[in-house]
């Protein structure tokens, strides 16, 4: 999976969502059938990815392009599978090298890691208009991805000047493409006004269409909304959903904010065993609440031992 953070302007932090390696790319030829129609022949090395056949995978990528030497999906493929170590040692400068030789063939992912590998000098010296080129190649291809982390590099300007109406149009796309996290971002644009008109209604909106979609961060944002009635009708119960939601996934201000309800008896019914397990996972992750540390100095041993035994079989999932 590769991620790069977002930056300056947002009021979120934005990641990228993992890469995605289609077997739709490239002519990986057919074969005849009885009736004369020609079929895909079987894609080896895709569906071995898929699988988590990763060596395999890696294997009848290297062989496609011995075969071929122009297979840009091949490349890709071998590229994200550099990328994330599987069946191999972890490089990301074999990953840039085969992104890069992808790129060269057409393929939007080649484009799409090369550019990132360029953008955070991963793998490859960083640079930036390098990195530009490469995912406006991917963009035109209509990678969400590099939509999204072009919409970024507008929002964070070359230094001097932003372009918040680009950032918003490149989020826009993405959005559009697939891409949840675009949601958020452009949630945060309608928000502050930037690039488009400042619109609450619509920011919320966005980031209940993001929460939907199983965005964490979004759901935590939501949730706010909802537990304040800020842009939509106040709801406790509902960002209680929202928030258990994030928390479920891990996120670690959910968790908080899940206890704290918990503990409170808001939007949920009064559990002081449910707050403490929340709490504990919250401050595991770093969140500090002197206040829920109380709940945890008020359970009784029966009580501690069965958030023991919750968090024993939530941690071993």
């Amino acid at each position: 999976m590769r991620l790069w953070g977002a930056g300056a302007g947002l009021a979120v932090a934005l990641l990228l969502p993992a890469v995605s390696v289609c077997a739709a790319e490239g002519d990986f030829g057919g074969v005849q059938t009885p009736a004369g129609v020609v079929t895909p022949a079987p894609d080896l090395a895709f569906g071995a990815f898929q699988r988590g056949y990763f060596a395999t995978a890696l294997k009848e990528a290297m062989a496609r392009i011995a075969k071929n030497p122009h297979d840009g999906a091949a490349m890709a493929l071998v590229g994200e599978i550099y990328a994330q170590g599987l069946a191999v040692n972890k490089d990301m400068a074999e990953a840039a090298k085969w992104d890069q030789l992808a790129a060269r063939q057409g393929n939007r992912e080649g484009s799409f890691g090369y550019g990132m590998a360029l953008l955070t000098g991963n793998g490859v010296a960083k640079d930036r208009e390098a990195a530009r080129v490469q995912l406006e190649a991917a963009a035109e291809a209509g990678h969400p991805g590099a939509l999204y982390n072009l919409g970024i590099m507008a929002v964070q300007g070359d230094g001097r000047t932003r372009d918040f109406t680009k950032a918003a149009d490149y989020f826009r796309r993405a959005a559009d493409a697939g891409d949840i996290t675009a949601l958020e971002a452009l949630s945060a644009l309608y928000r502050q006004g930037q690039g488009v008109p400042q619109d609450l209604d619509k920011a919320i909106a966005l980031l209940k269409q993001a929460a939907d979609a199983r965005d964490a961060s979004a759901a935590v944002q939501y949730a706010i909304a909802l537990f304040n009635g800020e842009g939509v009708a106040k709801d406790e119960a509902g960002a209680a959903r929202y928030f258990l939601l994030a928390a479920t996934a891990g996120n670690p201000i959910a968790e908080n904010r899940l206890a704290r309800l918990y503990a409170a008896g808001r939007g949920l019914p009064k559990n002081a065993v449910e707050a403490a397990r929340w709490h504990i996972l919250a401050r595991a992750a770093g969140i500090k609440d002197p206040w829920l540390d109380g709940i945890l100095t008020g359970l009784t041993p029966a009580e501690r031992a069965k958030v023991e035994d919750m968090l024993k079989r939530q941690l071993a999932f």
